[in-house]
Formats: C-alpha cells, structure tokens, sequence
C-alpha cells in the first residue's frame, strides 16, 4: 500500500476493551471481512484498585489491526475507535504514562466519591456532566491523587484516558472526544465545554486535558512509525471514535428513541438513545454523547457475566474452565425464583441504579432445602434483575421503551436469554453477530469519510437472528421479586457500612493449622 486510497469502502473498528482489544473491518454493507483480537491482564495490586499497562494496550491495538491488515484483499478507508469508558492515565510532558490506566472497575476513590455525592452540589454535577458521582469516573479519580499521591500529581502534564493515549501514538495528536469527555464527569453536556466547577474540584486545569472534539472528527492520519507498525500507508485516515457503550447502541441498530440496547459481558448495562443531553432529577441515569444530535441515557451494572465466573469458581470448581454449559444445565433444573431464594449480585460491588460503591453480594432467603443448582440459578436471576432496576430508571428519567435488543456472552445460553426476557417482562430481540461496539465505531467512521449518508443505516443494515418472548408464567414471578431486589438495597445499607469499618481488621489469610502430635 503506498498511500489512503480515496475509494476504498473499508473502515477497520478498533475496540478497545478491558479484556482484550479487538479490531474488525467492515465494508459500507455491514459485512464482517476481518477480525482479531489480543487479550491483556486487569491488574488488581492492592484492594480495590484495577489497573492495566496502557504499553501493553497500544500493543495490543497495533497487532489486532496488523493483523486485520493482512487478511484484507485491498486498501481500507480508515480507522475508526471505540474504547471503555472512564479510564484515567497520568502523562508525563512528553507524553509517557506517570500511571498505570485506571479502570472503570477501579473503586479506591470510594470515598471521594461518597464524599462529593453526600453534598448538594453532587447531584448537580451529575445533572451538569451527566456522569454520577461514583468512584468508577475520572473526578473522584483526580480527586484521590491529588490527596493520596500529591507529588505524583504535580508531576502529571496531561490527565487522558485509553483512547486518548492510544491516538496520541499513532497520531501525535492530543485530543478526546465529546462521548469520553461526557463519561469523565468533567465536561458540561450541554456546552460540550470542560466544567469550571468539576475542574476545581479535580484540582486540574483545562490546559492539563485533552481538546475536545466531536466523535467524528478525522485526525491527519497515522505517522510514519505507526503506519509501518501497523502494516498501514502513512496518513491513513484516523476517526477518533466514542464510548463502547452509546457505540454499542449504534452496532445494535438501537439508534432510534424507545429502542434500548442491553448487554451482558463482564459487566452489563441498559441504554436508549435520545436526541438530546438529559439527566432524570434523581440522578438514576448516566447521559453520554454518540454525535452532537445523539445521546444515550442509560445505567451499567458492575456484575454480569462476572457473576457466573464467580459461581464456576466458588459453587462448583470442579467443573474445570470449560464450567459455563454445565453451570447453565445445573441452574436449569432450579425452578423460577430460585425456590425464594434472591441473591444481590453485588460481587464488584456496583452501579446503577443506587451509583454506590458501598454495596456488597448476598444471598436472602436460604433454607435447608436450597441446593447449589438454586445457587446458580438465583445468581443468574440475580443479574438479569438488577438489569431490570436499570430499566426502571430508564423508564423513570421519562423515556419510552417499546423494544429491547440484547448482545453479549451472556447471548450464546438459551437460558440466560430466556431468563432475560422473562424478567423484563417484554420481548427482546437478539440481532445476528454480537460486533456491537467496533461494529458501531467502524459505522461512525463511515459517515465521517463520507462513505454512508449517516448511522441511521444501522438499524438496516443489523439483522435481528432471534426473538425471545417472555413466558406469562415465569414472567409475573418475577416482577412479584422485583420490589424486594429493590428495597434489599437500602435495608442492607447499614450492614454494608459496617463491613466496610470492619474490613481493615479482619483477617485475609486462614489460621496455621495445628502440627500432628
């Protein structure tokens, strides 16, 4: 390849998760014509924190589009990015990370986050951001390094997240988009301006951040030590991208209001998209941008597919790593409602719709006549109703819902998808592949080269394979649970509060066992 070829209809997505990085190349029809993706570890070094190397991450980005490359018959468009939402790394002034990538899943500012939530102007800042006020954002971020590592702080140039680092390589070009910004809690939605205010609560200032920019902006184009790196010719078109999650919406063909995009990976979460910036006046929703006219208000959930990792590991180590068929077949032969049996699937502790890092797993209701398959069933049941909570507020932040469409893992189990629409108590629709978010980001950087008139085409272009309908039955079991997975939530507050005193005293390791005599 010698150089951008201007009628080139392939644009590579680039996603970068907190698993693993995937890229997939698209053409203008929406068929998959490459794919592959690179794994990295989720460091945890100390209670609380997860952390990841963003060298071992740039990495990864350059050998799944190498990759890709080399599969393509012919020259690409472009690159386009989607990213997990609210990382957080230190640069130094030339650029190199201070930190390691701080994650979503990352909850040492808890009580920073407590701290600014408790005060009246935390649900203004939520209102104003569109982001709560919850440990996994930027802004209590900041704000715990500024307390607890204040050399290091005054040593960092530039705050940015994953993506933002990423193009800084391949580009040299220092910016983030309004979707990232509007999950950091530091930017104003409806200016798509920094925030005076959350920039002095961050203690930074706005020179110290990335230049905002819209989702759709074309960066110069790759250097000449990236393009080499990536197998790519220099200048190839570089789209800067969104969010994973509103870009999940888009590769969902969720794009128009009423539609809600669900998944299930690791984490889970519940979106919607609207045509303008909105919080509900209780603050139980999350509103970040997609485009300038498109944004999605919705919840996440820390504990999805994590819970049935969890219920492998714990409930049933036996069945080795490939658990996840026979822990389904187990927790198929529970009934519906796992005999009385709830559990809070806070294992992560958790997010919407409560926005607390506070809460922590349980199981009410146990009696002797429990068996480990209601145990994983009730985990399971667990996860699809804390979903349904996000609905709920959804719902409450005064949007329509008239259609539900779901991806992600959880989506290969016959179960679990049933389980899904029971609990909602509405149809879901399950679309053909589950490419959602590269899928999404590959569409955005089609509109922004011009090759498609606009991402409505997504709701053409993705096929719906399957539609799961609820059973009536299991379906008024449920929602009869519903209310007490609400309210265990706050009845278990003071229990909660109290672990969490206790924790630093109690011990981490087994009592030595006794020498034989």
């Amino acid at each position: 390849m010698t150089g951008p070829d201007q009628h080139a209809s392939v644009v590579i997505g680039v996603d970068i998760g907190t698993t693993s990085t995937k890229s997939v190349a698209f053409d203008t029809g929406g068929r998959q014509l490459a794919t592959h993706s690179v794994g990295y570890p989720l460091d945890e070094p100390h209670p609380g924190y997860a952390e990841q190397d963003p060298l071992l991450i740039f990495d990864a980005v350059v050998e799944t589009v190498r990759a890709v490359v080399a599969e393509l018959p012919g020259p690409i468009a472009g690159l386009s990015f989607s990213t997990a939402m609210h990382s957080l790394i230190g640069l130094d002034p030339d650029g190199k990370p201070l930190t390691a990538s701080v994650t979503w899943a990352d909850s040492r500012a808890s009580r920073q986050a407590e701290r600014l939530r408790a005060v009246p102007s935390g649900l203004a800042l939520h209102r104003r951001t569109g982001t709560p006020v919850h440990p996994m954002a930027p802004l209590p971020k900041l704000v715990w390094f500024a307390e607890q590592e204040p050399k290091l702080f005054e040593r960092v140039a530039h705050w940015v997240g994953i993506k933002d680092y990423v193009l800084l390589r391949l580009c040299e070009t220092l910016v983030t988009d309004h979707s990232v910004a509007s999950a950091s809690g530091l930017m104003d939605i409806r200016r798509l301006a920094w925030d005076a205010e959350a920039l002095r609560i961050a203690g930074i200032t706005e020179e110290q951040l990335p230049q905002l920019v819209p989702t759709t902006t074309v960066l110069p184009g790759l250097t000449a030590e990236a393009a080499a790196a990536t197998g790519l010719p220099a200048g190839t078109p570089i789209v800067v991208g969104a969010g994973d999650g509103p870009l999940a919406n888009l590769g969902l063909g969720a794009v128009h209001p009423g539609v809600v995009a669900c998944s299930i990976g690791t984490s889970g979460a519940m979106r919607v998209m609207v045509e303008r910036p909105t919080v509900d006046p209780l603050g139980g929703v999350f509103c970040y941008a997609l485009t300038e006219d498109r944004w999605v208000v919705g919840g996440a959930i820390n504990n999805g597919g994590i819970v049935l990792q969890w219920a492998g590991d714990a409930l049933a180590p036996e069945l080795g790593e490939e658990f996840e068929e026979k822990l389904l077949d187990l927790a198929a032969h529970a009934p519906v409602g796992s005999g009385g049996l709830i559990m809070l699937p806070y294992l992560l502790s958790e997010r919407a719709p409560h926005w607390s890092a506070l809460p922590r797993g349980a199981y009410v209701g146990l009696t002797h006549g429990h068996r480990r398959e209601h145990l994983v069933r009730a985990a399971l049941e667990g996860v699809c109703q804390q979903l349904a909570l996000v609905l709920s507020s959804v719902r409450a932040a005064g949007n329509e819902v008239r259609e539900v469409r779901a991806s992600g893992g959880f989506a290969r189990s016959p179960l679990w998808r049933q389980m899904l629409a029971d609990v909602l108590g509405m149809p879901v629709r399950f679309p053909a592949g589950h490419e959602g978010s590269s899928f999404g980001a590959a569409l955005l950087g089609m509109q922004a080269l011009g090759l498609i008139a606009s991402v409505d085409v997504a709701a053409d272009l993705v096929k719906i394979d399957e539609t799961v309908r609820p059973d009536p039955t299991a379906a008024a079991v449920y929602a009869s649970l519903l209310p007490l997975h609400s309210s265990l939530y706050d009845a278990l507050v003071p229990t909660f509060t109290s672990l969490r005193r206790l924790a630093p005293s109690l011990p981490s390791e087994p009592p030595p066992t006794s020498p034989p005599m």
